[in-house]
């Protein structure tokens, strides 16, 4: 039954998510909480502040109990020539603490690296879901373009169809001759090509987003979103501000920065090793003895009342809790470490900290150069897509234009098929790139968007 369970339920799981078509924003929500990368970001997370609570527990004194037991075996020769036997046992209990009074700073700057790793991972976790926010997008429009080729498709499809009806019909009544009517046929059987073609790209992009969704790919779809730019233009006016904007708030950019401040606490604290260190100590014990075979047993001196000025000896009984009590002893003191020489460990390893420090001011550099090249670029695929859709546009208004003028001379005899197809070919391939223009310019729009801290989705 509990197998039952769990088959039903996984079927009503793949069921539903095969009935729902899926918006843009569901999309990114989805991928961002179940992406693999994501969760391993947010662990990266984890172990950072776990390093913040392990930096802040060097402030705080250490507290550590003990306790020993142990058993001697063996004989020795006595004053008296006799070989002596000795069988012992014993427990040693101890409580010490300590802690360190002042180490260079060292484990103040422990501290303040440990707070910059926290911080530090969470702005790589906001590059990662701001990346996969992004394919997601790109998958999605992807989508919607092969949805629309598609579309496209059909169209040309229904226009061959009936074009091929009306040609047969002539050729029958003779006013048209056969070869049209095989020219027909092979546009149509060229129209059922590119309709196969456009589906098998339509269902690689839903098989390549729902693979980034880690979801099933069976039935899977996406709403139907239409996207019109009967006014499309430039929201920015130049990359400048979208540059700016990003050099002061990317996390790539913030990033960085905290990769130098980093580098600094390792400096400070590959330098402390130079300075004296102060600690504080601590501690009791006290132990217990046992010869075996005997009890515990140990002489005692009194005074005799009946002799002034003698001594008995009394044997009186010195158990587990007594030596407990009797051995019990305390210690505290001072511990003051100075480094003279270390085989120049030290020098070494504040070189490696100051070159660590370098390598991260050329990545802040790097990150800004990198940033700078990918907006300018960015705005510039804007601008030339934008020019590209525009030019598409009048492409496919002429041309549309120039097909019902085609069809209405072949209608009446005075042009060819072949030239109606020469036309309509014109036609389909610039409809194609008006749409391959239209989500280009979307997408690149949204890049901007992406730099300029805007929401990618609804």
């Amino acid at each position: 039954m509990k197998h039952i369970c769990t088959v039903l339920f996984l079927m009503g799981t793949l069921s539903s998510f095969a009935q729902k078509k899926w918006s843009l924003k569901e999309c990114v929500e989805h991928a961002l909480e179940h992406n693999i990368s994501v969760k391993q970001s947010i662990l990266d997370i984890d172990l950072a502040k776990e390093d913040l609570v392990n930096a802040k527990g060097n402030f705080l004194p250490t507290l550590r109990a003990s306790a020993s037991q142990n058993y001697n075996f063996g004989s020795f020769i006595g004053q008296d020539g006799s070989r002596i036997k000795s069988d012992t046992r014993g427990n040693s209990f101890g409580l010490n603490t300590g802690v360190t009074i002042f180490n260079g700073f060292q484990n103040l700057n422990i501290y303040k690296q440990a707070k910059l790793g926290v911080e530090s991972s969470q702005l790589q976790f906001s590059v990662l879901q701001d990346n996969i926010s992004m394919t997601i997008v790109n998958g999605f429009l992807n989508i919607l373009f092969n949805k629309e080729n598609l579309k496209i498709a059909n169209e040309q499809l229904t226009i061959s169809q009936n074009q091929l009806d009306q040609i047969k019909s002539q050729v029958d009544a003779g006013i048209k001759p056969t070869s049209d009517l095989l020219d027909a046929e092979a546009t149509l059987a060229s129209n059922r090509e590119s309709i196969v073609n456009a589906e098998n790209s339509l269902d690689l992009s839903l098989l390549s987003l729902s693979q980034n969704l880690q979801i099933p790919p069976n039935d899977f779809d996406i709403e139907d979103v239409q996207i019109n730019l009967n006014s499309a233009s430039m929201v920015y006016n130049s990359s400048g501000e979208i540059l700016s904007y990003a050099l002061d708030n990317r996390a790539e950019i913030k990033s960085a920065e905290l990769g130098i401040e980093n580098s600094d606490f390792g400096v400070k604290i590959a330098q402390s090793a130079y300075a004296p260190s102060l600690s504080f100590g601590a501690g009791l014990g006290t132990s217990y003895q046992h010869n075996q075979g005997d009890p515990d047993v140990r002489s005692q001196f009194i005074a005799n009342p009946n002799s002034p000025g003698d001594v008995i000896e009394s044997i009186v009984p010195f158990g587990f809790n007594t030596q407990l009590e009797s051995n019990l002893g305390y210690n505290l003191g001072f511990n003051l470490n100075i480094p003279i020489f270390n085989g120049f460990k030290t020098k070494a390893s504040v070189n490696k900290a100051k070159i660590n420090k370098e390598k991260s001011i050329l990545n802040l550099a790097q990150a800004k150069q990198d940033i700078t090249t990918t907006i300018t670029q960015a705005y510039a695929d804007a601008k030339a897509a934008l020019k590209q859709y525009q030019a598409s546009k009048f492409s496919v208004t002429s041309l549309e234009e120039s097909f019902k003028n085609i069809q209405n001379k072949f209608n009446f005899g005075a042009a060819t098929s072949f030239e109606v197809e020469q036309v309509r070919g014109r036609l389909v391939t610039a409809k194609s790139n008006l749409i391959n223009s239209k989500y280009n310019f979307v997408f690149r729009t949204k890049v901007l968007d992406f730099y300029m801290g805007k929401p990618l989705t609804p």
